[in-house]
């Protein structure tokens, strides 16, 4: 690929990738997104096949960030028990997640959940399935029990959707301001999600091992 044409593919990657966050696949004209790349309208169908095929770089593209965020979370709790890794888990998943540079990450998402395509599938198996077994194999190490224990899966939900107030929207800047949106701030976020969810994970386990006694 020659230089111009490099620059082109760029550009209308960088074009795609704020318009797309902010409205969603449905909204965005290829007419649009080549004007403001400032590309000729056939371009998109030259380095993409499509408007759909230009999306999935995009899709893919963010799924390779959240696929690397997961990774070094994982890599964060190497060496310590099943607590010790979920704590650290969450430490640098909400790090990550609370990035600016990355907010166009969650816009996207925020359309994709509202209006599915047929990437998201690619999100699910590539990213949220492997994170969320990621988490079950702790939960169920910390409650002693098999995968396949429904308290596994619903802990994991939950430690999962909690993940949520650490992302912000105009839901958690109406009503918890400050709550995010500093390092420190959201490190105690993840140090009271850590705190909440082993407290009623545990609580479960002993639960479960008072019943058999």
């Amino acid at each position: 690929m020659q230089a111009p044409d490099r620059e082109t593919r760029a550009r209308l990657l960088d074009v795609a990738r704020t318009l797309f966050a902010a409205r969603g696949y449905r909204e965005v004209t290829v007419r649009e997104i080549c004007s403001a790349a400032r590309a000729n309208v056939a371009a998109i169908n030259y380095h993409f096949g499509d408007k759909f095929g230009l999306y999935r770089e995009v899709i893919d593209e963010a799924i390779i960030i959240m696929r690397q965020t997961s990774q070094d979370a994982e890599a964060a709790g190497e060496g310590q028990d099943a607590e010790g890794r979920l704590r650290a888990f969450i430490s640098v998943f909400l790090q990550r997640v609370g990035r600016n540079q990355d907010s166009w990450i969650r816009q996207l998402f925020t359309h994709e959940m509202a209006e599915p395509t047929e990437a998201f599938d690619d999100v699910i198996t590539k990213v949220i399935e492997p994170r969320m077994h990621y988490l079950q194999t702790l939960v169920a190490e910390i409650l002693g029990s098999e995968l396949d224990d429904e308290r596994v899966l619903r802990c994991a939900v939950s430690v999962q959707f909690q993940f949520q107030a650490a992302m912000a929207n105009p839901v958690s800047r109406r009503l918890a301001p400050g709550y995010i949106g500093t390092p420190g701030a959201v490190e105690r976020l993840a140090q009271h999600i850590a705190d909440f969810s082993l407290g009623g994970i545990r609580s479960l386990r002993d639960a479960e091992r008072a019943t058999d006694e």
